[in-house]
């Protein structure tokens, strides 16, 4: 199987994947992991997965500037209980489970503009839309740093004629949404000018990172392909008896693909097949 990887067809700048789709097989459906489990590597070789934990909020983290959540990834902490520990105003050892869904919501659903009916909806019919905007609200008040970096983003799409906004390495994404008359369409602007700036962020550094690994691997290496990639994550096919040393390669150049105020994390695994991998 041999797919086309398209560079300019997003246009938030993440590569996507056509004839066939491999960005799209699915990994949480019984018939999605049996679709995995027939990506098996060559005889004597294996799978290595390696991903980007947490890349969005860990870029956000960075270019807002924001030090709680900052200091949480150089703890090491569980973000979303850290979060859950700022907005519910509790130890971080009293966080419960749903305590920490409800961060985990907040913390993927703030770049991509969750309003407290998207939020209260998402909890289920205990949470009212006046709680979740309590909820949302905390959260500005307890990392505010995020909540003038989401309106800085709109500001700098509001001023220019293009509505563009740029990624973490200057790349531009114009949004005439941002000018519309149409408040719902303004709304979409807005929404499409900070997940820009944080996903399209993303997309460069794991670009960065396919390029750095491109020149490196033939030497230090031979024998290792690069396959896929998925987003947040490559997929390598590795001889297996260099398994070891190529996994700490490619977690040291993707932990270090761009110098950032929090840590970088890579999540790596291997196995015969695709799923295996995971």
């Amino acid at each position: 199987i041999h797919a086309s990887f398209n560079q300019v067809v997003t246009a938030t700048g993440r590569l996507s994947s056509s004839d066939p789709n491999l960005q799209n097989i699915p990994i949480r459906s019984d018939a999605g992991r049996e679709i995995r489990k027939a990506f098996v590597a060559a005889p004597g070789h294996v799978l290595l997965a390696a991903d980007y934990s947490q890349i969005e909020l860990r870029l956000l983290a960075h270019l807002s500037g924001d030090e709680n959540l900052i200091q949480a990834f150089k703890d090491g902490m569980d973000i979303h209980t850290a979060v859950a520990a700022e907005v519910m105003d509790v130890a971080p050892e009293n966080v419960d489970g749903d305590m920490r869904s409800t961060a985990k919501m907040i913390n993927f659903g703030i770049v991509y503009g969750i309003t407290a009916f998207g939020l209260a909806r998402r909890l289920g019919g205990d949470v009212s839309n006046s709680e979740a905007a309590e909820i949302i609200e905390n959260y500005k008040a307890r990392f505010p740093r995020i909540n003038e970096f989401l309106a800085a983003c709109v500001d700098q799409s509001k001023g220019h004629a293009d509505g563009h906004v740029e990624t973490i390495l200057g790349r531009r994404r114009a949004i005439p949404q941002i000018h519309a008359r149409n408040p719902n369409e303004q709304a979409l602007g807005e929404r499409m000018a900070i997940n820009t700036v944080v996903q399209g962020s993303a997309a460069d550094l794991i670009k960065l990172a396919m390029l750095d690994l491109h020149r490196c691997l033939p030497t230090e290496a031979p024998g290792t392909k690069m396959l896929l990639q998925i987003h947040d994550e490559l997929v390598f096919e590795v001889p297996e008896d260099q398994i070891d040393p190529v996994t700490a390669l490619v977690r040291e150049r993707m932990e270090h693909a761009m110098e950032l105020a929090v840590p970088l994390v890579v999540d790596a695994a291997h196995g015969r097949d695709w799923f295996a991998a995971k």
